[in-house]
């Protein structure tokens, strides 16, 4: 028996890692991934709340309420290497649908 669904390939202690990185070093460029690319244009902050093979979570505040944000992945990634690559991607991405410039990136 075989499940059709992509395996995990991170670890909860990797997952936790990322996370902490991005929420600490990066919460200013989660609020651009979720306004940008998900779907939120009003999110006003964002954290970074895990990231499965579909793609990087966030609970997105959004006129005083949480809303969960799943930004997909451009592919499937295996290699925590690849995360970053991804995420620069997605800011870049959402930088330009929002029409902002990208300064120190």
């Amino acid at each position: 028996m075989s499940d059709s669904a992509p395996t995990d390939p991170f670890s909860p202690e990797v997952v936790a890692a990322i996370s902490r990185h991005m929420n600490d070093d990066h919460a200013a460029d989660n609020v651009v991934i979720c306004r940008g690319l998900g779907d939120q244009p009003e999110a006003t902050a964002a954290t970074m709340t895990g990231m499965s093979p579909a793609g990087i979570e966030f609970a997105a505040t959004v006129r005083d309420d949480t809303v969960p944000v799943v930004v997909p992945w451009s592919e499937p990634i295996s290699e925590r290497a690849q995360v970053r690559a991804e995420v620069v991607r997605m800011f870049a991405e959402a930088s330009a649908a929002l029409g902002l410039e990208i300064q120190g990136h």
